[in-house]
């Protein structure tokens, strides 16, 4: 053994121990450093995003202040005379529109709660501000001294009309301006179009190109008058339109729709008294169903619905099924246009509720729709309705056993590439469904009279542009 070994070797391992100490030390400071940066850059990425979210998202939200303030600059350019419309005085001058609330704003949309005169309404616009909207190119070109006649605004506005919907396809011809485009227009926008000795303002030109421009308005104001199931156009004020307030349904209600103040005493047995949920609730179905027939068989052509759910369709008071969101309906025409897109799968051919097949081959979607109107119908609103798990102890009955059977067929019913077939296919579950649906009523209390039935017909020639 070395001298001084033993000690040595204690001042070595004394030695080692406080470089590790030292060595622990400078690891632990750059490790909380790095720590601290992480931390630092993590808290500047997390405010940032919040800046984003607030700027991209609750730029958007439905605020009260900000609904007034458009509704306010909108009153604004009416009262520079920009623009015009049926409740214009009342909304601005008057006093007669009280606001209530905002119901919702995305990417411009406004949809606003209001009364006028006393009864609730619903305002809404595609777009927040009046200068969004094109105006009438006509008007730029047009000589100062000349003003357009009911007759050019009758036809100007029928073109976009047209357009607007999808029915401006090259196999049908034109009408004549002198006949059916005058008569069609006039079911859009009423005496307004009327011929009359006054030529129309700048305003009133205005305001109609920005209402045209939105397709829920021209869906609404022409099918008011031809259909009871859609929401009715009460007014409008600029690019802002009227329309009645009807309680929407919830997914998250059984019923879908709230049945507390749909009792009407006339439509009821008086000896009965209130209408019972479930009887209620086969009323609206069949209502379903006569909306289903007619979108289908009563217009010129056929109307998709291509987003059904319950919070796009209401009921009056008598339990008629309204429409009151129409930004996803299109005729036949127009529904065409949106399937025939490319493909490589089935998958790629679906629109929201619409959908289609791919052709391999071509690797293009069939312009034709392969499910229905009735067939989503079923599945979306019917299923949930007629479930075991709703019905309780009356799930096992016999009526209820065969109507949810139908529920099924009718949800699980796809198109198939006979035209023919298919429609007669439609035809017999619907005819099975209405069916049960009455015989159910007949053991709940006396059958409904009246009303819409399949085979009664209403073609409604105003809508052949």
């Amino acid at each position: 053994m070395l001298p001084g070994g033993p000690a040595a070797g204690a001042g070595g391992w004394g030695g080692g121990l406080c470089l590790l100490r030292w060595l622990g030390l400078r690891m632990w400071s750059r490790r909380g450093t790095l720590v601290f940066a992480l931390l630092w850059f993590g808290s500047w990425l997390f405010l940032n995003g919040l800046v984003l979210v607030h700027r991209s998202i609750l730029s958007d939200f439905c605020s009260d202040e900000k609904s007034k303030k458009i509704l306010q600059r909108l009153c604004l350019e009416f009262g520079e005379g920009s623009v015009t419309g049926d409740m214009c005085e009342d909304l601005c001058v008057l006093g007669r529109v009280e606001y209530k609330r905002c119901l919702y704003y995305e990417n411009g949309k406004k949809v606003i709660e209001a009364r006028w005169r006393g009864n609730p309404i619903i305002l809404k616009s595609k777009k927040e501000n009046f200068s969004s909207y094109e105006p009438l190119a006509i008007l730029d070109y047009e000589d100062t001294g000349e003003e357009l006649s009911a007759l050019d605004v009758v036809f100007y506005a029928t073109l976009e009309v047209r357009n607007s919907l999808g029915l401006n396809d090259e196999e049908e011809e034109y009408e004549e301006r002198e006949g059916g485009n005058i008569s069609t227009l006039a079911k859009l926008w009423g005496k307004k179009l009327k011929m009359r000795d006054t030529s129309y303002s700048r305003a009133e030109l205005d305001s109609l190109w920005s209402l045209l421009q939105q397709e829920e308005y021209t869906f609404l104001r022409i099918l008011q008058d031809l259909s009871s199931h859609v929401a009715k156009v009460l007014g409008s004020c600029g690019h802002f339109y009227a329309v009645e307030f009807l309680s929407a349904g919830h997914t998250w209600d059984q019923n879908i729709f709230s049945l507390e103040e749909v009792a009407v005493p006339g439509l009821q047995d008086p000896g009965r008294g209130r209408w019972s949920t479930r009887e209620m609730v086969h009323r609206i179905a069949l209502s379903f169903l006569d909306m289903v027939w007619h979108f289908e068989h009563d217009f010129t052509h056929q109307l998709h619905l291509c987003d059904i759910k319950p919070e796009n369709f209401a009921i009056r008071k008598d339990l008629t099924v309204v429409a009151i969101d129409v930004d996803m309906a299109f005729f036949e025409p127009k529904m065409r246009d949106i399937l025939e897109q490319n493909c490589s799968s089935d998958e790629d051919c679906s629109f929201f509720d619409c959908s289609s097949r791919c052709d391999a081959a071509r690797r293009r979607c069939s312009p034709r729709r392969q499910n229905s109107n009735l067939q989503v119908i079923c599945e979306k609103i019917f299923r949930p309705w007629f479930s075991p798990t709703i019905l309780g102890a009356k799930a096992g009955l016999p009526l209820q056993v065969e109507l949810q059977r139908a529920v099924q067929e009718c949800s699980e019913t796809d198109g198939g590439e006979n035209q023919l077939k298919e429609e007669e296919g439609k035809r017999s579950i619907l005819q099975r469904l209405r069916r049960i649906l009455n015989r159910l009523l007949q053991e709940e209390g006396p059958p409904e009279e009246g009303g819409a039935r399949e085979g009664q017909r209403h073609v409604h020639t105003a809508l052949n542009f």
